[in-house]
């Protein structure tokens, strides 16, 4: 799936994007600034998240609670080698049956759980984003 929006298309994108996901891990890729965070929010919101949603930066990961089940949002930015997502226990969030939301997965390559979507996230010159997403296994 590929779609090219405005900021203010977010919550119908949210809801794309959830409707062509496959699986509860979605990793988020793009540059600093393009909006994943932005995107992550929207997407939480979609799925009954009621807290004010954050980014993750500086504790790595936050939670939160859903109508059934938990949404965990991972930043691994700050990650300076793998062994750091280790120390938190990403490979239990990931198996736990519970939605992983991930940005900078780049940063923890071979820790990434076997099946996941792909959403990459391009800002283009005229301010809109276009997003591709990509199931994998």
């Amino acid at each position: 799936m590929t779609v090219t929006y405005k900021i203010e298309h977010l919550p119908e994108v949210a809801e794309q994007l959830l409707a062509a996901n496959k699986n509860k891990n979605i990793l988020f890729y793009g540059e600093m600034g393009v909006g994943k965070t932005t995107l992550i929010k929207e997407v939480a919101k979609s799925l009954g998240v009621l807290d004010t949603i954050s980014s993750p930066t500086f504790s790595i990961v936050n939670e939160y609670a859903l109508p059934e089940g938990k949404l965990f949002h991972f930043d691994f930015y700050r990650i300076e080698d793998e062994e750091e997502a280790m120390d938190i226990g990403v490979e239990e969030y990931f198996s736990s049956g519970h939605w992983n939301f991930i940005e900078w997965p780049d940063h923890i390559a071979t820790l990434l759980p076997d099946t996941y979507t792909k959403v990459t996230l391009v800002k283009n010159h005229n301010g809109t984003r276009t997003l591709n997403v990509l199931p994998v296994n």
